[in-house]
């Protein structure tokens, strides 16, 4: 009787006070012990109020009862088929809504919509997939900041390849832990490539000079992802490098001159299609016996030997899987590879050269940056120093008692 005299009353009452009474009687319904018939009452009132005029009373309705596992399944169906912030409000919040809905509402939905479902709490996978196929870039980007998602792998792959021109969301994908290794180089070869476009456009390098930087920052970031992570880590980011036509000898040569052979070695058992138990035998043989062999196998070209030789019986004498003592070029490495191919006749032995001298200089910069921060970290310690003696005292007191 309550019900029918609350929805007489609501025929005639202003907008405000209607919302006021929608929200009393969500309420009631979620929070009090009704009869049945009152009940089944206030579930077929609050149902035909979404039809109500004034959007403040679906509001009301919706702050009410978009958490609530009792909310009747047909008033959340039908407070979604609106658009705007009270779909946005039950698709973000309501349990009671399935996958099904979930997936439809992604594809029919507004901006705000398609936010809103991004942003749930332990999304599962179909949704997710759903939204990285039809989803905009608002919505990708709140997809790939959810932590709680669970993201399929072909999801980021689509992700990536419908909206990866856009550096938010490439910075949200890179935050992800389960982001797979072979799409971090994707978008690492992304990024390089559209700094490289931008540069050229500019007029500040000729293109081919900022290509050329683009490939060798997207080789170092190859080398760094693959010796960083999981042994299965580099053969995935290789395929992608393969895939791509960005897997070239000089990548290759540059993973082992850097101490961290994971991606090289990863090629080599692709390329070669040898079992990879049969690869790290031949690349830690000390003798170096079949890594001619190998290279041929793996299809590098006959005046690359020499080079690959030289790096690999280097990395062995220090031993192979030590790993680098820092990021970059291993000038110790490069000398014994020049020394090796010094001697060397011919266009491809130029070329080689070059490459090796190109990356010894890279590794000479890299050297001077290094030595330059810390001779400038030692000027401004001495400063400190000088402008206040107490202050070394202090610090070799904190580091007693750090040390007792």
């Amino acid at each position: 009787m309550i019900v029918r005299r609350f929805l007489l009353w609501a025929r005639t009452a202003p907008a405000e006070a209607r919302a006021s009474g929608a929200a009393a009687l969500a309420g009631a319904y979620l929070r009090s012990d009704l009869a049945p018939e009152d009940q089944h009452e206030a579930e077929t009132a609050l149902i035909a109020l979404i039809d109500d005029p004034s959007p403040l009373v679906r509001r009301a309705i919706a702050e009410e009862m978009a958490a609530s596992p009792r909310t009747p399944r047909n008033l959340a169906l039908g407070l979604i088929a609106e658009q705007g912030d009270v779909a946005a409000l039950v698709l973000a919040h309501s349990p009671v809504l399935t996958e099904a809905d979930l997936v439809d509402a992604a594809a029919v939905g507004d901006v705000l919509a398609q936010r809103a479902i991004a942003m749930r709490r332990c999304l599962p996978s179909s949704v997710a997939a759903a939204l990285a196929e039809v989803g905009c870039e608002e919505a990708l980007h709140t997809l790939a900041s959810n932590r709680t998602a669970d993201i399929p792998d072909f999801s980021f792959e689509r992700m990536i390849e419908r909206c990866g021109d856009s550096g938010v969301l490439r910075e949200a994908l890179l935050e992800r832990q389960d982001l797979p290794p072979g799409l971090r180089q994707v978008i690492a070869a992304r990024v390089s490539d559209a700094l490289a476009h931008f540069v050229s456009g500019c007029g500040w390098l000729t293109p081919e000079r900022s290509l050329r930087l683009a490939r060798e920052s997207t080789e170092r970031v190859a080398v760094a992802l693959a010796a960083g992570g999981e042994p299965t880590d580099a053969r995935a980011i290789v395929e992608v490098l393969r895939a791509t036509g960005r897997l070239t000898p000089g990548l290759m040569l540059r993973s082992l001159l850097s101490g961290e052979p994971a991606l090289a070695e990863a090629a080599f058992v692709i390329l070669s299609d040898l079992p990879a138990a049969r690869v790290a035998a031949l690349l830690r043989d000390r003798r170096g016996a079949g890594l001619k062999a190998l290279c041929r196998k793996a299809g590098l070209p006959a005046a690359l030997e020499p080079a690959f030789v030289a790096a690999i019986l280097a990395l062995n004498a220090r031993g192979f899987d030590a790993g680098a003592a820092r990021q970059g070029m291993d000038r110790s490495l490069l000398r014994e590879v020049l020394l090796a191919c010094e001697a060397m006749e011919g266009g491809e032995a130029d070329a080689l050269m070059a490459l090796l001298r190109r990356l010894d200089a890279e590794a000479a910069r890299e050297e001077a940056r290094l030595m330059a921060d810390s001779l400038a970290d030692d000027a401004a310690f001495a400063l400190l120093v000088e402008a206040d003696p107490s202050f070394l005292i202090e610090l070799e007191n904190a580091d007693l008692r750090d040390a007792a």
